[in-house]
């Protein structure tokens, strides 16, 4: 028998270090993160666009200044990307080792749940 077994529901709760994340909060961040970035990469392609339909219609300075301006655009988007792939790769990894974690913690029921998981995995392949 676990310590964690015989201690009363609030404390095992406090031990838990999954019982304390707040998950549909921390969904709701991620969403605006995501909706945020969406929006911010929709208006960094119309202004990029913008600019590429301006150059059709200037020549010599006003173009080289033009395509310096998408340049600085590109290198944004591109910046932009590389965040978001940091962030992605930090969520990936938290979610593993909560992952992780919390098998350590509840082997058994890790175990029913793969196996629930292989046998609806089993019953969808079969159709």
């Amino acid at each position: 028998m676990a310590v964690q077994d015989t201690l009363n529901p609030s404390v095992n709760d406090e031990l838990d270090p999954l019982a304390q994340i707040d998950v549909p909060e921390h969904k709701r961040n991620l969403r605006d993160a995501q909706e945020a970035l969406a929006a911010e990469f929709q208006t960094l392609i119309a202004d990029t666009e913008r600019l590429l339909q301006h150059t059709k219609e200037v020549a010599g300075a006003q173009a080289d200044e033009l395509r310096v301006k998408i340049n600085e655009n590109i290198t944004r988007a591109k910046g932009m990307l590389k965040e978001r792939e940091n962030v992605c790769r930090d969520q990936s990894k938290a979610a593993i080792e909560a992952t992780e974690e919390y098998v350590h913690l509840h082997p058994w029921q890790s175990i029913g749940i793969a196996a629930g998981v292989g046998f609806l995995l089993g019953l969808i392949s079969r159709r």
